[in-house]
């Protein structure tokens, strides 16, 4: 199946081999997973619950979005922007560059075009219709971060692809050419030719994998993009780790943060965030304007579908947290005065939903997770 990918071998395969990482099987975490992170009697459900079970996973309507073409048009007053365009893609417009994280425009995020996880948010631009990028960022190689028919269609243009070690592979057996495949080791940096921007992969906590037989084949990572004027942080997908305090020491403070916060579950805190310990992360790397991304896109996990975003707007402020939450396709500006607006919630006022006047439950329900997210 191609949406699986290749597997890595030659000098690609010696160059992971040589990681620190490399444990002889595969990539591994190297902190130990902090307590209290991983509920180990969270009971996994059945496949089909998993598919079908939870009455709020997605929205009852289409939720609000932004053409952002307009904005696009006017430099960024402060020389940066970011426009949310549904889960982890972001357009990032930092000093002059664009640079698109984790692109996916793919009706699914999985293997088959018939099962899995299926998009209930368009993006809001056509792929065809995005503004010239200087970068793509890959963190790594989850379906959901990940999308073939995504790839193959920015293969047609020459702009660089930097990503984790390994997941070349897959990029170029999916038409992108070997000159224009950056792969990186955690605290690695790419340069962009003529400009002064760069992305350094960071340390993460997660894991990676396409198929049944791949598990950790290729790494993943989060991602710090620095000009001479600003920085930001992805986070790609991640649980809580201390190794965020490492990641401030040597690039913060940053401008802009942006951190995974669905797609979560008790059974598997210690590779997905949530909402809460996304501010929690965002406390280790120092603070900063926090765009929460791995949202709204997809039902990954049984939690309702705009939990992640209730929690945040009923704990963000108790813990000071600059949140910017935008529209989809709504490009924003860090250094700008912005309001923070529930407009999620007019996505879900149909019968049987939850009022906007009702507070979201902070318990979690218990899932298994997508077995490639």
């Amino acid at each position: 199946m191609k949406s699986l990918g290749k597997k890595s071998d030659g000098l690609r395969l010696e160059r992971m081999r040589s990681s620190s990482l490399w444990t002889g099987e595969g990539f591994r975490n190297i902190h130990p997973v902090l307590p209290g992170l991983r509920d180990a009697s969270a009971r996994a459900p059945s496949l089909s619950e998993f598919l079908c079970g939870g009455e709020r996973r997605v929205p009852s309507r289409e939720l609000p979005s932004i053409d952002p073409h307009d904005v696009w048009s006017r430099a960024p007053s402060a020389g940066l922007r970011a426009t949310w365009l549904g889960h982890s893609t972001v357009l990032i417009e930092i000093d002059g560059q664009r640079v698109l994280t984790d692109p996916v425009w793919g009706p699914r995020a999985s293997p088959s075009r018939l099962i899995g996880p299926k998009r209930f948010q368009p993006v809001p631009v056509a792929l065809r219709s995005l503004p010239p990028v200087d970068a793509i960022i890959v963190s790594h190689d989850h379906y959901d971060h990940l999308d073939l028919p995504t790839v193959r269609e920015l293969a047609k243009f020459d702009v660089p692809f930097v990503t984790s070690l390994g997941v070349g592979a897959h990029l170029e057996a999916w038409g992108v050419r070997a000159e224009r495949i950056v792969e990186l080791d955690w605290w690695e940096s790419y340069r962009l030719p003529n400009a002064e921007l760069s992305v350094t992969a960071g340390p993460s906590q997660h894991f990676s994998g396409r198929g049944l037989h791949d598990r950790n084949a290729t790494l993943w990572s989060s991602m710090i993009i620095r000009s001479a004027r600003h920085a930001v942080f992805f986070s790609g997908d991640t649980g809580l780790t201390t190794q965020y305090a490492e990641i401030r020491e040597r690039f913060g403070p940053f401008d802009l943060v942006m951190l995974e916060v669905g797609g979560f579950h008790p059974s598997w805190g210690h590779i997905h965030l949530g909402p809460e310990n996304a501010l929690e992360a965002l406390a280790l790397l120092g603070g900063g304007p926090f765009l929460p991304v791995h949202w709204g896109t997809f039902a990954l996990a049984l939690h309702d579908w705009d939990q992640p975003a209730e929690v945040l707007l009923a704990l963000g402020p108790k813990k000071n947290a600059d949140l910017l939450m935008p529209r989809l396709g709504e490009p924003v500006e860090p250094a700008r005065e912005h309001a923070l607006i529930p407009w999620w919630r007019a996505g879900d006022l149909g019968q049987g939903q939850r009022q906007p006047s009702e507070a979201p439950p902070l318990t979690l329900s218990k899932a298994m997770p997508w077995p490639f997210d």
